[in-house]
This record gives structure tokens, sequence and C-alpha cells, in this order.
């Protein structure tokens, strides 16, 4: 069991350490880095444990270098990962069912939601940055963001059905664009952008 301070059952630092160890892409690291951002922020918003929901945006795609594409594990062996580990259960199955279509699940709670819409807007505001003059987040306005969900050629592999799963915790889209970019913004260092 990795030491931690918390409930959750691995620190921050510990995920961190986690993740490098099983992914080497640079780009997966800083969509994880971004999917972590984002989550705080919602965990700030709804008073949820910004750890807890901090960690799972970090490491939701933990297993992605070993499962590749292969919607039919992908989730779940991270899930087991961390239940080797001795991270608690509610990290586990929010993971998992950030793959919920892939692995015959279903997404219920606002956790496993905000997950969901939280590491898919990731894609779609930087490669929003990516088309702005200067490639920095910096210039990203939250409603050019929202503006280019309408565009189903932009960022296709974007999934807008899930990033739309903002609204089932009552977050309108806007507002969600705005809190993204936000959050993507605080650590555009980190994320090269």
């Amino acid at each position: 069991m990795m030491s931690s301070g918390n409930n959750i059952g691995i620190t921050r630092d510990e995920a961190l350490s986690l993740l490098k160890e099983h992914i080497k892409n640079e780009r997966t690291i800083s969509h994880c880095l971004a999917s972590e951002a984002i989550m705080r922020a919602l965990a700030r918003r709804f008073s949820q444990d910004e750890d807890l929901w901090g960690i799972a945006g970090l490491l939701h795609d933990l297993d992605y270098e070993i499962v590749h594409e292969d919607e039919y594990t992908h989730g779940k062996v991270a899930a087991e990962m961390l239940g080797e580990k001795g991270c608690c259960e509610a990290l586990s199955d929010v993971i998992a069912k950030h793959n919920a279509e892939g692995l015959g699940l279903e997404r219920t709670t606002q956790f496993e939601h905000a997950l969901t819409c939280a590491e898919s807007i990731t894609g779609l505001i930087t490669a929003t940055a990516l088309v702005q003059p200067d490639k920095k987040l910096s210039s990203v306005k939250p409603k050019s963001v929202k503006k280019r969900m309408k565009q189903t050629a932009f960022a296709r592999a974007v999934s807008r059905e899930r990033v739309l799963e903002c609204e089932n915790i009552g977050v309108p889209i806007a507002e969600f664009c705005a809190l993204g970019v936000e959050a993507m913004q605080e650590i555009a260092e980190d994320l090269g952008l």
C-alpha cells in the first residue's frame, strides 16, 4: 500500500510519480495535468474533496499506454492497478466509469459526470490554444471554446456529448468552458501552452 496522509490511499506526489512511471508520452501527461486542474476547480465549486477529485483527473488515463485504445479494458486496468496499491474504492470506481461506455457501466454520480466532462474538454481547450497566433492558453477566451463546440470538424476526436455531461451536474456549457479555460491557464507553464 502506498503511504498517504489522506483517505484516498495515495498522495498527489505519489500519483504524479505513478503516472510518469506508466505514461511516457508528454501529451498524455499534459492531458492528465489539465484534467486534474479542471477537476480541482470543479471540486472547489461543489465543495468536494479537492485532492480526491484532482487525483482522479490526474490518474484517469493511467493505463492508456498499457491498453492503448482498447475501449473494453481502458479504465478497468487503471482501477485494478489502484486497487492493488490500496487506493480508495471511490477513486478506482470513478476512473473505471470515465470509460463507462466501453466497460458496460453507467455514470450516475456528480463525481463520475465531472471526471468525464473535465477530461473531455481538455482537448477542445488545447486545440483552441493551438490555433491562436501565439499558441498560448492565455489567448483563449471561453466564448471561443464554446463556439468550437459547435464545429464538429474542429478537434474531431473530442466527444461533444461527453463535454456536455457538465449539464448533468448543473454547470451550463458557457460556465464550464470558462471554468476549464481558467483552470488550464493557471497551469499553462506546466502544459507548455
